[in-house]
C-alpha cells in the first residue's frame, strides 16, 4: 500500500491475548502498527512473528504514563483481564484503567485520533437482566475483591464518554464478553484455559460453585472482526455496544466438552463459589447485528479444538507463563518515552 495511504494505528496492551491478533489483523490490512506492552501479562512471543515487519514497531510503556506519539487511530487494551491477574495488584488495576484512559485520551485529543476502548461486560457485574443489553445499568459491588477491574472499567467509559461530550472525541466502545483461542495465558485463572490444561495433564478439572453458572464463549478470530468493524463505523456511533456470542454455555457443559475434545482421563471436582463471581452471562448483540451487521460464526467446538492445539504445543515444549515472560529478552524502545509500572 503507498505510503500515503497506511494509517498509524497504535494498540495498547498489544502482545497480550487478544491484543496480538488485533496487531497481527491491522499489519495485514495494510496499517503501520504500533504495539505498546508493559509486558505485565502480556509477552513478546505473542508478537514475535510480526517484528520482522517493517511496518510493525513494538515499544515497552506502561500507560499510567503519558505517551507522546504520533497516531490516526488508538486500541486501548491495556488491563489486565483475567481475576488472578487484575487482583494480583488492584490498585495497579483500576491505576490501568483509569489513569490508562486519560492519558490515551489525551493523546487521543492531541493528535485527533479516533479512539477505542477495550469495555468488558464485566460492568454488568452478577446481572439481575439476562440477556444484558446496553441499556442495562449493571449489578457491581463497588467494594469487593473484583471491583478494581469492574469498577476501573465503568469509570473508563465514563471518561470515554464525557471527553466526546467536552472535547468532541471520535470515541468507540465495545463491551467484550469472554473470549478465548490461541494465545491466552495457560495459568490466567480462566476457565478455557484452565479446563484445557488441566485437560491435557490429566488433571482434576476445577468447577466452582455447582457449574451451572453460565457464559458465552466468543472466538478471538470473531472479536478482532467485531472490533475493526466498530473502528470504521461513522462517528456518530460510539457505542457501548456488545460483543460476544450468544451460544450459552454452563461451565460445566464446557468442562465435559473439553474432557472430549481432548480424550482427557480428567475427572471434575467442584469448590466453593468465589465472591461476586457472575452466575450468567450472555450477550444481546441486537446492536452489534443490526450497526455492525456483526456476529460470530465459530462454533465453540471448532474454536476449542484450534485452542487445544495451540495448548498442546505450548505444553510439549515445556513453556509456562513463567518461563515464557522470563524467556524474554529486556526490551529496547522503538521510539517515545518509556516507563516501568506505577509504585502504589
Amino acid at each position: 500500500m503507498p505510503k500515503f495511504t497506511r494509517k498509524r494505528v497504535m494498540v495498547t496492551g498489544g502482545a497480550g491475548f487478544l491484543g496480538s491478533h488485533l496487531c497481527e489483523r491491522l499489519l495485514a490490512n495494510g496499517n503501520d502498527v504500533l504495539c505498546v506492552d508493559n509486558f505485565f501479562t502480556g509477552t513478546k512471543d505473542n508478537i514475535a512473528h510480526l517484528l520482522e515487519s517493517s511496518h510493525f514497531e513494538l515499544l515497552r510503556h506502561d500507560i499510567t504514563f503519558p505517551l507522546y506519539v504520533e497516531v490516526d487511530e488508538i486500541y486501548n487494551l491495556a488491563c489486565p483481564a483475567s481475576p488472578i491477574h487484575y487482583q494480583f495488584d488492584p490498585v495497579q488495576t483500576t491505576k490501568t484503567s483509569v489513569h490508562g484512559a486519560i492519558n490515551m485520551l489525551g493523546l487521543a485529543k492531541r493528535t485527533k485520533a479516533k479512539i477505542f476502548q477495550a469495555s468488558t461486560s464485566e460492568v454488568y457485574g452478577d446481572p439481575e437482566v439476562h440477556p444484558q443489553s446496553e441499556e442495562y445499568m449493571g449489578r457491581v459491588n463497588p467494594i469487593g475483591p473484583r471491583s478494581c477491574y469492574d469498577e476501573g472499567k465503568r469509570c473508563a467509559e465514563t471518561l470515554f464518554f464525557d471527553y466526546h461530550r467536552q472535547h468532541k472525541l471520535r470515541i468507540k466502545v465495545a463491551r467484550i464478553f469472554n473470549t478465548y483461542g490461541p494465545r491466552m495465558h495457560p495459568n490466567d485463572g480462566r476457565v478455557v484455559s484452565n479446563f484445557i490444561v488441566q485437560a491435557l495433564k490429566n488433571e482434576p478439572i476445577t468447577l466452582y460453585g455447582n457449574g451451572m453458572q453460565t457464559r458465552s464463549f466468543c472466538y478471538v478470530d470473531d472479536m478482532v472482526e467485531g472490533f475493526i468493524r466498530l473502528m470504521e463505523t461513522e462517528d456518530e456511533v460510539t457505542g457501548p455496544m456488545n460483543l460476544g456470542n450468544t451460544g450459552e454455555f454452563t461451565i460445566r457443559q464446557l468442562a465435559e466438552l473439553v474432557v472430549q475434545l481432548t480424550g482427557s482421563r480428567s475427572k471434575l471436582v467442584f469448590k466453593p463459589l468465589p465472591i461476586d463471581d457472575p452466575r450468567r452471562r450472555q450477550p444481546d448483540i441486537t446492536l452489534a447485528r443490526r450497526v455492525l451487521q456483526w456476529e460470530p460464526v465459530v462454533p465453540l467446538t471448532e474454536g476449542l479444538e484450534k485452542t487445544i492445539r495451540y495448548f498442546e504445543g505450548l505444553l510439549s515444549s515445556g513453556a509456562t507463563e513463567d518461563s515464557r515472560r522470563r524467556s524474554s529478552p529486556p526490551l529496547v524502545a522503538t521510539g517515545g518515552n518509556t516507563a516501568s509500572r506505577a509504585d502504589a
